[in-house]
């Protein structure tokens, strides 16, 4: 286990912020960290693949590649598994699951492709314990083992994780859309708020939902490792040691920082629903951060700078169909109402007129699919960021505001 082939996916668009993320927690340099499409391999340890899982907050697993080859038909994947030593993970005892995703694979169905894997797995366990193989659980799995077909290549993973990454552990309050933690986590890298060296400038969602982008951010800000709160797949697996892994654990814990006494906080959130603040508020206690952000109710076409300080806004306002708005914007109809016209032309309008009236300094950071969004906000971004919000492609604007901004025709 001293060298193992790791791979981390995310979302498309990430791997610029991932690669240096991985370097920083494993220590590894040069060739050992390698961007790919959709993810960066390693060239680590065993004990490097338990760091990851609990400190990095943009991979979406942490997979160990344990087979690549090339096949042509789905005897050649029963093959390629079966010449895998899956008995050196874990024993007939522990669930799997197989997945498959394919990339202009020539075979017709992926589904029959898996059920050739969990045959060849099940079949060497069949004669490396005998005749016992481990049972197939689709829900609740102790051992994923994940499939990845390229037009003529097979490559074979078993996933250290368990549950997604993204899974912290402490949203247990949620809204009907909310944005998964990678992202929030990928929005704060782009944004560059936490890469000096210097005090951390003061960070405002003004439409924080359940609290995720003020919730990593605070996480970030006191050094809380983001697997903190949660169990891992390795947990289960023959190569994990307990010793080794507490003690990670409990370096982890003594690196975290606590907010000074009388400091007041830097990182603030803001909701239209009153529903979504306690929902915040109460994940942010489960986070371990409930000191270090200062939530409020209150409209985004509203609300005044929470602070003296110019900082950064961050946020992913809501978008679809329609946008839902208060306060001011609804005052004629008795509390909430729908914006104007569906695409959130109004509302952006608006938005950017308060933040130009009131948020000179502030630069704004905002997450949309549109890629017309400078143009209703009548303002010229500085720099837009592709990122993705599950299928959705979306980008990162970003808005420097000056009294007077500079206006698109």
């Amino acid at each position: 286990m001293n060298q193992i082939q790791l791979f981390l996916p995310c979302a498309a668009g990430v791997e610029d912020y991932l690669a240096p993320e991985v370097q920083r927690i494993t220590g590894l340099t040069g060739d050992s960290v390698q961007k790919q499409r959709g993810g960066v391999a390693v060239r680590a340890s065993w004990r490097d693949a338990m760091l990851l899982n609990l400190h990095s907050r943009l991979a979406q697993r942490v997979l160990i590649l344990l087979s690549h080859t090339g096949y042509r038909n789905e005897q050649d994947l029963y093959r390629a598994a079966s010449e895998v030593a899956w008995e050196v993970w874990f024993t007939p005892r522990e669930s799997i699951k197989v997945e498959v995703t394919a990339q202009h694979s020539p075979l017709t169905s992926l589904n029959f492709a898996a059920l050739k894997i969990k045959d060849a797995v099940c079949d060497r366990f069949r004669v490396k314990a005998n005749g016992v193989r481990p049972d197939v659980n689709t829900q609740w799995p102790d051992v994923r083992i994940y499939t990845h077909l390229s037009t003529d290549s097979c490559s074979l993973y078993i996933d250290t994780s368990g549950e997604p990454l993204f899974k912290r552990g402490w949203r247990e309050d949620k809204g009907e859309a909310p944005l998964k933690e990678t992202l929030a986590a990928a929005m704060l890298a782009a944004s560059g708020w936490a890469d000096g060296d210097g005090d951390l400038l003061p960070l405002y969602d003004p439409c924080c939902g359940s609290g995720t982008i003020a919730i990593e951010a605070a996480q970030i800000a006191c050094n809380i490792a983001p697997g903190s709160l949660r169990r891992f797949a390795f947990e289960k697996y023959l190569p994990f040691q307990r010793h080794v892994w507490d003690a990670i654990k409990q370096q982890a814990q003594d690196a975290e920082l606590e907010l000074a006494p009388g400091q007041p906080p830097i990182i603030f959130g803001s909701d239209v629903a009153h529903r979504m603040v306690d929902f915040a508020q109460r994940n942010a206690q489960r986070a371990g951060v409930a000191d270090v952000i200062e939530f409020r109710g209150g409209d985004a076409l509203q609300r005044l700078p929470p602070c003296e300080t110019p900082g950064i806004m961050l946020l992913n306002p809501p978008y679809g169909e329609r946008i839902e708005v208060a306060g001011v914007a609804g005052a004629n109809r008795g509390g909430r109402e729908e914006a104007q016209v569906e695409d959130g032309g109004e509302f952006f309008n608006r938005l950017s007129a308060h933040w130009k009236k009131n948020y000179s300094g502030w630069s704004a950071w905002v997450l949309s699919p549109d890629l017309k969004l400078p143009g209703k906000m009548r303002l010229k971004e500085s720099r837009r960021v592709p990122m993705w919000n599950g299928p959705i492609e979306c980008r990162l604007f970003r808005f420097d505001m000056v009294k007077g901004s500079a206006r698109t025709a």
